[in-house]
């Protein structure tokens, strides 16, 4: 991170959170469209308008340091949605394609409440009180939206991503059960086989016994 001091650590920091903010706003609407549970699509439509406030609230903090509204690629954002866009791409089903969906989303919401939570601590070691409390605004927003995400995932959508799973494991365990009866004949027939092969040996052992002894009386 750039700067020489803890003000100017501040608007690397604000400059971070306005491109990540924007890139979230190109990423939701692509989020909500992939959803199959209604819910959690409204969420993200929510969320987006939440968003756009976000970065107007932003822009207000320029202000307020006398910066010009400018960000800074951030690398963070960018990695968590090309990860969630690479999920998107893969076949599953709907269920578990949603647990993904909030994985990812979370994994946005968990970056952003660090970052705003540190600067809100750095404005307020600043003294700078009101860039503090419109950052706490977003804060609290963020932290809503996360709970919102978690209580969607524990209604439901991953119950149902595990119904998956245990179809799977119950054909996996009816397959091993017809499979073994198959096994044990197999260990069985060399057994037999063996048996039949001792027992042919010993008859004809014997019978060659036999005719070496009458033909010794002869």
């Amino acid at each position: 991170m750039a700067g020489n001091n803890l003000r100017e650590a501040l608007v690397e920091e604000i400059r971070d959170l306005y491109n990540a903010e924007k890139q979230l706003i190109k990423a939701l609407p692509k989020m909500a469209k992939a959803s199959t549970n209604d819910e959690l699509r409204e969420a993200f439509e929510s969320h987006l308008e939440e968003t756009e406030g976000q970065v107007t609230r932003l822009e207000r903090v320029f202000e307020l340091l006398d910066e010009k509204p400018r960000g800074k690629h951030c690398a963070g954002m960018a990695g968590i949605i090309e990860e969630g866009n690479e999920k998107l791409q893969e076949d599953m089903e709907d269920s578990v394609l949603d647990a993904c969906i909030i994985k990812s989303a979370q994994s946005a919401e968990h970056y952003e409440i660090g970052s705003y939570g540190t600067a809100i601590a750095w404005a307020e070691a600043l003294g700078l009180s009101e860039v503090a409390e419109i950052l706490q605004e977003t804060l609290a927003e963020e932290k809503a939206t996360d709970e919102k995400l978690t209580a969607l995932a524990e209604s439901g959508i991953n119950e149902a991503a595990t119904a998956g799973v245990s179809e799977e494991e119950d054909a996996e365990d009816e397959e091993e059960e017809e499979e073994a009866p198959a096994r044990s004949a197999g260990k069985s027939q060399p057994a037999a086989a063996s048996a039949s092969a001792r027992s042919a040996s010993g008859s004809g052992g014997a019978g060659a016994t036999r005719t070496r002894q009458r033909g010794g009386r002869r």
